[in-house]
């Protein structure tokens, strides 16, 4: 007998409607030939309760969090990962017989694209642009991997403050907080940087971060997390000067990869999602 009954995974956000998850995912599940749906759901802040309720009661199999979720969904979940529970945020869920799990994602993606490009992050030194959501949470996935040292740049000082003092009490990394001052200069010893702010972003592609660019050198690997443009004037400048490269679009695909594998149990195919994500970039 046919079954016709799909399993449903999708993303709760506000505003969600220029999220391309969706795309990537279902890409993933035909190329895989998987009964699985992927919805695009704009959720209010007040109907959030709701709406995890609803992962429940529809049985989904999971799904994704993006603002201003990320950390309220925290209230309705039965278990967190280690990372989850150390960044304090959520970007996805699991729904394992019955229960809700939360993890971090996020910073697992852009782990895994450093590997996939032979970089390691064991002892390393690193310079993280910026203290937000992704750079918190690509700072703990990078200290649970073994970096030796983060520096925090950021403006705000009681953010940045902040994160190096989550890195230092939570984990074996040390860290400190550096403050933003314009046009500075990147520590000489920065094996690692990286753009964790949203400079660059589409519309803005010509913004970048306010640093001295005459200060990265070709012994560093400069990362960014914006990957739309996918090669960003940040990381134009920085080959420029002999520097190795890694676009934000290898770690938005393997945090779906990785979403993709925890909802389905499957191997993800990674190509398949990186080609779907570049065909909506172009």
């Amino acid at each position: 007998m046919k079954n016709y009954r799909a399993e449903l995974t999708g993303v709760f956000g506000d505003p969600v409607d220029d999220n391309p998850t969706g795309v990537v995912e279902e890409a993933a599940f035909a190329a895989k030939g998987l009964n699985y749906r992927y919805l695009t759901v704009k959720v209010l802040p007040k109907d959030l309760e709701a709406a995890m309720n609803s992962v429940r009661v529809l049985g989904m199999r999971g799904v994704n969090l993006t603002m201003p979720h990320k950390v309220k969904v925290l209230a309705y979940l039965d278990e967190l990962s280690e990372a989850a529970s150390i960044i304090g945020a959520v970007n996805t869920v699991i729904r394992r017989e019955g229960r809700l799990i939360g993890e971090n994602t996020d910073g697992k993606g852009f782990v895994t694209a450093l590997k996939n490009e032979g970089i390691s992050l064991e002892g390393k030194r690193i310079t993280m642009l910026g203290a937000g959501g992704a750079a918190r949470a690509i700072s703990v996935e990078c200290a649970l991997n073994g970096a030796g040292h983060i520096a925090i740049v950021n403006r705000n000082k009681e953010r940045g403050d902040e994160l190096a003092a989550l890195l230092n009490e939570k984990t074996e990394c040390a860290a400190e907080y550096l403050a933003w001052e314009k046009g500075m200069k990147i520590p000489e010893d920065t094996e690692i940087l990286i753009n964790g702010t949203s400079a660059g972003f589409s519309p803005n592609v010509n913004d970048r971060p306010d640093i001295d660019y005459s200060s990265v050198t070709e012994k560093m690997c400069v990362c960014d997390v914006v990957f739309n443009p996918v090669e960003t004037v940040f990381l134009k400048e920085a080959a420029e000067r002999g520097a190795k490269t890694v676009t934000g679009l290898g770690m938005l695909v393997q945090q779906a990869a990785l979403n993709f594998t925890l909802w389905t149990g499957e191997e993800a195919p990674v190509r398949v999602m990186e080609e779907a994500l570049r065909r909506e970039f172009e």
